[in-house]
C-alpha cells in the first residue's frame, strides 16, 4: 500500500511538472510588453539633422546679419552726408541722397521685420518635414521589431518657460515600464537616411 502510495505521487508529479512547463512556454513573457515606446523630443533634439538644420540655419543667419550690418553702415553713411553741409540743400544730388537714405532705410525697417519671420516659418516646415521622417523610421523599426503599437514617451521638460496646464494636459504617458525603448533605434534610422541624403546631395554637387 505505501509503494503504490509513493509510485502515485510520483506520477502526480511528473504530470504536474510537464502541465507547468508547457503553461510556462504558452505564456508570453510578462515583463516585457509587445508595445514601444519612442521620444520624440530626444530624437528632435539629437538627431543629425537637426544639427545640420542648425548649422545652415547659424550661416544663413550670420549673412543675414552682414547684410543687415553693412546697410546700416550706408545709412549712417548717407546720413552724416547730407548733416555735413557738403551737398547745397534743394539741389539734385542733395534729394537723390535723400532718397537713397530713405529707401535704405525703408529697406531695413523690412527686413528687420522680414527675416524673423522667415526664420519662424523655415522652423515650423522643417519640423514638420523631419516629424514626417521620425514617423516613418519609427514605423520601420517597429515592423522589424514586431511591435504592433508603438506610443510617444517623452518626460516633461519644467527648465524651459512654459505654461504647466499645457505640459500636463501634453504629457499622456506616465509610466512605461516593460514597454520596448525603440528611441535610439529610431534615431539611428534617421541619421542613417541624413548621411545617405547627404552623399545623394555631394553626389549631384559633384556632377
Amino acid at each position: 500500500m505505501k509503494t503504490r502510495m509513493i509510485v502515485l505521487v510520483c506520477l502526480i508529479s511528473v504530470m504536474v511538472f510537464f502541465v507547468s512547463q508547457r503553461y510556462s512556454v504558452a505564456q508570453p513573457n510578462q515583463s516585457t510588453l509587445n508595445i514601444g515606446v519612442v521620444s520624440i523630443d530626444k530624437v528632435l533634439r539629437d538627431c543629425k539633422a537637426t544639427a545640420n538644420f542648425r548649422e545652415r540655419m547659424n550661416a544663413e543667419n550670420t549673412k543675414r546679419k552682414a547684410e543687415m550690418e553693412k546697410l546700416s553702415l550706408e545709412i549712417q553713411a548717407l546720413d552724416a552726408g547730407l548733416r555735413s553741409g557738403a551737398l547745397v540743400v534743394g539741389s539734385d544730388d542733395y534729394f537723390k541722397q535723400h532718397l537713397d537714405l530713405a529707401k535704405k532705410e525703408a529697406n531695413l525697417q523690412a527686413l528687420n521685420e522680414y527675416y524673423p519671420q522667415q526664420q519662424n516659418a523655415e522652423q515650423q516646415i522643417w519640423t514638420q518635414q523631419l516629424y514626417q521622417k521620425i514617423l516613418k523610421a519609427t514605423k520601420g523599426v517597429a515592423e522589424e521589431k514586431g511591435l504592433p503599437l508603438v506610443i510617444e514617451r517623452s518626460e516633461p521638460d519644467f527648465t524651459v518657460q512654459r505654461d504647466l496646464g499645457l505640459i500636463i494636459s501634453t504629457h499622456k504617458v506616465i509610466y512605461s515600464g516593460g514597454c520596448v525603448d525603440i528611441t535610439s533605434d529610431v534615431l539611428a534610422k534617421l541619421d542613417a537616411e541624413e548621411a545617405k541624403s547627404e552623399a545623394d546631395e555631394e553626389v549631384q554637387t559633384e556632377n
